[in-house]
């Protein structure tokens, strides 16, 4: 019974007369062991030395069996030296409405660009192109003067709006949209529908899976987002979890067992995120081309 369901799962994976089990698929398949198990190596190396003492995390030997055993120590120093739960509520607090905010704006600027010609067309998709480019530390100096002139230092809406607006999703959003036959939305018009209402109830229902995609990668992006946040914010009450445990040092130097629980708290709810998501993220990536199609 075992070896039929087995045959017949691959058999459904694969094209009749295609061999499953050729030279070129296995070695690919090898190819790809090999590379998720180099990514999994660090990963796994913080969660065992953030489970170390500091004593066996600084050790000039490497164990992997440390001499004083496995323990929660470096967390909870971790979590008693800071305010760990308003951190994390800041960070999905700004983290969620960044993803909002992108993924509304961006389906809409993607539909415009997709569908709808108007003067300056052209020259704002350049722009958009150009804001890809432009790498984004060279706009902090201007971003935050301007957030000091609208008074919005130290507000969530000062974190918030400056990475509230991504170009690539922009062109991520108008490649899918282009893909949608004209035909259903011409049909539509013809019943009496408006432009908004074609995109609202024909576009939108279609586009699931490449929003979802958008949506799980920028809150992934907002709750990463280190530099931005750090600078525009003083108040430890609205600081996010990436700012705020990087105020977590000890007194006594470089702490590697804590460094490590840090990263992966910080780490934890993306984790999370991914492997509750992960068949969005695949389709969305399969639907988009983000991996090079």
């Amino acid at each position: 019974m075992t070896t039929y369901v087995l045959s017949r799962n691959v058999k459904q994976g694969h094209k009749p007369g295609e061999n499953p089990w050729s030279v070129s698929r296995m070695v690919a398949l090898l190819v790809l062991a090999f590379l998720a198990a180099t990514w999994l190596v660090p990963f796994v190396w913080a969660v065992l030395t953030s489970l170390k003492s500091e004593a066996d995390a600084g050790a000039s030997t490497i164990s992997l069996n440390p001499p004083d055993g496995f323990s929660f120590d470096a967390y909870r120093k971790v979590l008693s030296a800071g305010d760990i739960p308003a951190w994390a509520w800041n960070s999905l607090l700004t983290s969620v409405a960044i993803t909002f905010i992108t993924v509304a704006t961006s389906a809409l600027a993607g539909y415009a660009f997709s569908r709808i010609e108007f003067r300056g067309r052209r020259w704002l998709y350049a722009a958009i192109i150009a804001a890809i480019i432009i790498p984004p530390q060279l706009l902090i100096v201007p971003l935050f003067r301007q957030m000091l002139a609208f008074d919005l230092v130290d507000t969530y809406w000062g974190i918030i709006l400056p990475q509230a607006f991504a170009p690539a999703m922009v062109l991520i959003l108008k490649r899918f949209f282009d893909q949608i036959p004209v035909e259903l939305e011409d049909a539509a018009r013809v019943d009496g529908a408006n432009r908004l209402r074609v995109f609202w109830s024909i576009v939108l229902p279609l586009s699931r899976p490449i929003l979802a995609a958008v949506a799980i990668f920028v809150f992934i992006g907002a709750w990463n987002n280190f530099l931005w946040p750090f600078i525009v914010t003083t108040d430890a009450d609205l600081m996010t979890l990436p700012v705020g445990l990087q105020t977590v040092k000890s007194a006594y130097g470089l702490q590697y067992a804590q460094n490590m629980a840090s990263a992966i708290l910080a780490a934890l709810p993306l984790v999370l995120v991914f492997l509750f998501f992960q068949r969005q993220i695949i389709k969305g990536i399969a639907t988009t081309g983000f991996g090079g199609q």
